[in-house]
């Protein structure tokens, strides 16, 4: 596992890793939403296959696997509408997300010549090609 706090560090733990990386995992966190594209970039010209966020895989990552964000906010809003109309935020139930999604993107299973079967891509959500 690699620590990166900064655009710079992920520059760095991609392009001059000292271990051997096999694969990336990338967290829907502030600093990697905000460089998605570039961290696929960097991860394509690693050739290392990548997992993360929707924004990631549609910027060139090969895998999505997660919540549907549009979805979660959709939901967070109905919640503010209840505390505005004077529902105690204590008496909302903890609500858990439902709807997770999982997308391919096969363009960049192609750059990294990762066969991917059949019956993954039935299984997916979206297929970006």
């Amino acid at each position: 596992m690699l620590a990166v706090r900064s655009v710079e560090d992920v520059t760095a733990a991609l392009g001059a890793s000292r271990k051997p990386v096999d694969a990336l995992v990338v967290p829907d966190d502030g600093l990697f939403i905000a460089n998605a594209r570039l961290v696929a970039a960097l991860a394509g010209t690693a050739r290392l296959p990548a997992i993360g966020f929707r924004e990631f895989c549609e910027a060139g990552g090969l895998l999505a696997y997660g919540v549907n964000l549009a979805h979660i906010w959709r939901e967070s809003a109905t919640l503010v509408d209840k505390v505005l109309r004077g529902a105690k935020a204590a008496d909302i139930p903890i609500q858990q997300a439902t709807r997770f999604e999982l997308i391919v993107n096969l363009q960049a299973a192609k750059a990294l010549g990762v066969a991917v079967p059949q019956s993954f891509l039935t299984r997916a959500d979206v297929v970006l090609e």
